[in-house]
């Protein structure tokens, strides 16, 4: 009986199943995929981050990523600052690249343990999200229940924030009928995740979030990105704010030159091995 060694880490509660291909590969695919994820019969995880050796001779690593529904994703933040921790750990660099399907992801290990990740520029154009049509990303024409108009930013994958007034208003049920029904809307083409988001008082933004092929999590960190760039477009926020998830905290600043930088703990729960069967095939 062949045993497969992984990880569990998580940040803020957004919990991945680490895999690393680059010495000893096994085959991954969507079953697979979905299998490890599965939380009654699995592992259980919000992402599978597969481990394979860079394409690009800059990075350290390169990082492939699973939704549970064993589609492919383009980018994960807070995957990308635990992968970023956990390579520092073994290599004692603080200061290093990670490859992902969207493009090379610069990180930084700080010394109170939190991970900073460059996620590269926020896109804002109607092509570059992708929109099936044209129109103002600002003020997208999608209406659905109580959700309206969201920004749209891809953030290396796409995104749709929808700002209102209470999110904490918004029963848990309503939010995943909202998403789901939203995530396939047919003005995305690539599907998008969708966040829900509350500009505070005190300048704080309040999210939560359906992801695209996995449903509503305690954190997403290219959510995050999406509602502070999408609440300084609409002149709710500055640059910089911090993004309260159900999870934790978030700190997010959407640079002059576009790049978007988020800032946050990761924590690695434990690791193990698994029976190979699992993956079926």
């Amino acid at each position: 009986m062949m045993r497969i060694p992984f990880r569990k880490m998580h940040g803020l509660g957004n919990d991945f199943v680490v895999l690393d291909q680059r010495a000893d590969p096994v085959r991954i695919d969507a079953v697979g995929a979905r299998a490890l994820a599965d939380r009654r019969t699995g592992i259980g995880c919000d992402q599978l981050l597969l481990l394979e050796p860079p394409r690009d001779a800059r990075a350290q690593v390169f990082m492939r990523i699973f939704n549970p529904d064993g589609g492919e994703a383009e980018a994960c933040g807070n995957g990308t600052r635990c992968i970023a921790a956990l390579i520092a750990a073994v290599t004692g660099v603080r200061s290093l690249r990670i490859e992902t399907v969207a493009g090379l992801l610069d990180a930084v290990i700080l010394s109170d343990g939190r991970v900073t990740v460059d996620m590269g520029e926020a896109k804002t154009g109607w092509r570059d999200i992708p929109l099936a049509r044209e129109m103002d990303t600002t003020h997208v024409d999608l209406t659905l229940g109580s959700l309206s108009e969201p920004v749209c930013t891809n953030m290396g994958n796409p995104h749709a924030t929808f700002f209102v007034a209470d999110v904490e208003g918004i029963e848990t049920k309503d939010l995943r009928r909202l998403g789901a029904a939203l995530e396939r809307d047919k003005l995305f083409p690539e599907r998008a995740n969708i966040g829900v988001a509350t500009v505070r008082a005190d300048g704080t933004i309040r999210l939560r979030v359906w992801e695209r092929g996995a449903g509503l999590t305690l954190a997403c960190g290219s959510g995050a990105c999406a509602a502070l760039v999408g609440a300084c477009r609409r002149g709710l926020t500055g640059r910089r704010a911090t993004v309260v998830v159900d999870g934790g905290s978030l700190d997010i600043e959407w640079r002059v030159d576009g790049h978007a930088m988020m800032t946050g703990p990761v924590a690695l729960p434990f690791d193990g091995t698994f029976d190979a069967a699992l993956l079926g095939g």
